[in-house]
């Protein structure tokens, strides 16, 4: 199918300032991003942003800049910008890649942006991986979420859910037999609901949590989840992160 990838980038991180640019294999990471789009076969590929070193950056390898306004609160503010400035389509398919994950395989672009032609009742899709360890499972930065018998979002916390009573009453801390599930932050929209997401105002969920995917949920939109086809390799988000990632592109 036919789909367009917008890669969100800004340069005041507050773990890692200037993180699009940070160097990973002799190129700025946003590059290794922005070739994981192209290889996906999307129809254009853009990089958001507010920041005109990561828009150099980006025209320097050859890339497509779509510039946007400073003041947006998310990444997802800044993709419905991008999509009026385009002029795309309100039935146009639109990928948000996150600039911080050059890892990320680009079979995965296609299988989210797929999952919005399986089901015309979506809002968005997304995708997820199984947990494995206890400690991912409990880990407040992994996000984790829960489906329905069709695939669609229940709800997604930073809590470990499903809370499987017996099997946690027995052994604290053990990952049971029950499949756990990671979500990965790699989401497909129509152009025309994202204009309208960003419209809502944010949602007491959404602000507890800090997953704005929650308002989605809130007023009613429904979200497609598959498991992912093949595992991503790691996005940055800490030093520690950019040097293993540095440490597998090298390898």
């Amino acid at each position: 199918m036919s789909f367009h990838v917008i890669i969100p980038a800004r340069h005041a991180s507050t773990r890692l300032p200037g993180k699009p640019l940070l160097a990973i294999a002799g190129r700025p990471m946003i590059e290794h991003v922005y070739r994981v789009a192209t290889a996906s076969g999307a129809a254009s590929v853009r990089v958001a942003t507010d920041d005109e070193r990561i828009a150099e950056a980006v025209r320097g390898f050859g890339g497509q800049v779509c510039m946007t306004r400073p003041d947006h609160n998310s990444g997802s503010e800044r993709l419905a910008e991008a999509c009026e400035r385009l002029g795309l389509d309100a039935q146009a398919v639109v990928v948000n890649l996150q600039g911080d994950e050059p890892l990320m395989p680009a079979a995965l672009l296609n299988q989210v942006a797929g999952l919005m032609d399986e089901d015309d009742g979506v809002s968005m899709a997304t995708l997820c991986t199984r947990i494995h360890h206890a400690e991912e499972l409990f880990d407040p930065n992994v996000v984790k979420l829960v489906m329905d018998a069709q695939g669609h979002a229940l709800y997604f916390s930073r809590a470990a859910i499903p809370w499987d009573r017996d099997a946690f009453a027995a052994e604290p801390g053990v990952l049971p037999g029950a499949p756990h599930y990671r979500h990965l932050g790699l989401y497909a929209y129509r152009v025309g609901f994202l204009r309208d997401y960003v419209s809502q105002a944010p949602c007491e969920l959404e602000q507890r949590e800090s997953l704005e995917q929650l308002r989605v949920l809130w007023y009613g939109g429904r979200i497609k989840v598959a498991e992912a086809s093949c595992l991503p390799g790691p996005g940055v988000d800490t030093v520690a992160d950019l040097e293993r990632v540095r440490a597998l592109l090298k390898a």
